[in-house]
């Protein structure tokens, strides 16, 4: 990571100073590290409003220098992973016996298991 350097920023629209904790590019103000502590319903120390704005600066740094890299000749790519199903072998096999298959069940008629009505009847 890189080391943090903290700088006096001066707000465009007057206000008080604030401190922007710079780890290259991209940097934080404790402000608004605050502000994504109090969405995310998080309380920081200060020490710990440091330490995040230092982490979350690298992070934005990383994605901006992955948005420098040329990619124009790399085709659009979903998954880098191999697209094959892990499905079994498809078998015949015998099946629970209706009694224990419906034993935990909450309501069951003639065999079957039976659930709530989700439809309205047709007029």
């Amino acid at each position: 990571m890189y080391p943090a350097r903290i700088e006096e920023v001066h707000p465009i629209r007057g206000g008080p100073r604030s401190l922007r904790y710079n780890t290259g590019k991209v940097a934080l103000t404790a402000e608004e590290v605050r502000k994504i502590a109090r969405l995310a319903r998080l309380q920081l120390s200060e020490e710990e409003l440091l330490r995040y704005a230092q982490q979350l600066s690298a992070v934005l740094d990383y994605a901006a220098r992955l948005g420098e890299v040329d990619t124009s000749e790399i085709p659009p790519t979903a998954t880098v992973l191999p697209l094959t199903a892990p499905l079994r072998p498809d078998e015949v096999r015998p099946s629970l016996p209706p009694d224990l298959m419906l034993s935990n069940a909450p309501f069951s008629e003639a065999g079957m298991f039976r659930v709530p009505r989700v439809l309205e009847e047709q007029p």
